[in-house]
């Protein structure tokens, strides 16, 4: 799943390319990822692309009076090029849910967006605001913006008796942090997923802080100016301890652990994070009582 530095990248090279053309054409190929019907998806052709923008992992092209938002959920992915084929595709044939077509004045240009899986989770909505999306509208603050100081994340995790791998995970608390970044956030500061989110003194809300802005801001670095094709291996060659698990953690050299849910999983070293502790798989476990 695409994350804050990967969605900043993507809106980033969007931004470039876009800004200035005309959306000359939206096809919905499936009408189970297009959220919205006012406007009407099609009333957005026509207009001229003032700019991109990120909110939390949500994608916002703005043009004049009208935006194409768009999510990517967990398979979801973008494919651009410079050379958009100007055919109608059929209704939910392959792996393309929706394609854009734009014309600048230095050529044509566009992208699909195309998902993955049998679980689809994609959503794109065509709003006169991006606030008109409900996601949007409910999202924490950005951990880039002027006010996310340490005082606001420990205020956030001091009205919280949730686990603090859930809490960072939670687009309401804090916007653009997901699965695969809050295992890197956590290895980074040394603490425990399954640490509830109160319990975290001031000392450890510090590390945290600076564990947020030290693993999201090398990734947002590396992500910026990369096309599309090129995010996904940036993404998983910086992960320590995300989807390695058997692996060596490279900090201390203990085996990386796994806890696995009905649909997800987190990974964690041991000797880093939890004292030496196995911390017991959520499939396993009740078998083990």
């Amino acid at each position: 799943m695409p994350e804050l530095p990967e969605v900043a990248g993507l809106a980033t090279f969007l931004d470039g390319q876009l800004r200035g053309a005309v959306l000359t054409k939206l096809q919905v190929v499936s009408f189970a990822v297009l959220k919205t019907a006012d406007p009407p998806f099609n009333a957005i052709e026509g207009r001229i692309v003032a700019g991109v923008r990120r909110f939390g992992k949500f994608i916002s092209i703005d043009t004049d009076g009208m935006s194409l938002v768009f999510h990517l959920a967990r398979a979801g992915w973008l494919r651009f090029t410079d050379s958009p084929a100007d055919s109608q595709l059929k209704m939910g044939k392959g792996l393309i849910a929706v394609r854009c077509a734009f014309s600048a004045p230095d050529g044509p240009r566009g992208f699909d967006l195309t998902e993955a899986g049998t679980k689809k989770s994609l959503a794109v909505y065509v709003v006169r605001d991006p606030q008109d999306v409900p996601g949007i509208a409910a999202l924490g603050p950005d951990p880039f913006t002027e006010t996310f100081d340490a005082g606001m994340l420990a205020g956030i995790l001091g009205a919280s008796s949730q686990q603090i791998k859930g809490l960072l995970r939670s687009q309401s608390v804090i916007a653009g942090i997901g699965n695969a970044y809050s295992d890197e956030i956590l290895h980074a500061a040394r603490i425990s997923p399954f640490a509830t989110a109160k319990s975290l003194d001031r000392e450890t809300v510090q590390v945290l802080y600076e564990a947020i802005h030290g693993i999201l801001g090398e990734a947002l670095a590396e992500a910026q100016g990369k096309p599309p094709k090129d995010l996904k291996d940036v993404k998983r060659s910086h992960m320590r301890v995300h989807a390695r698990t058997g692996l060596p953690c490279p900090v201390c050299g203990d085996t990386v652990r796994e806890v696995s849910f009905a649909d997800t999983a987190l990974q964690y070293c041991p000797t880093c994070q939890t004292k030496g502790k196995i911390l017991a798989d959520r499939r396993t476990s009740k078998f083990l009582k």
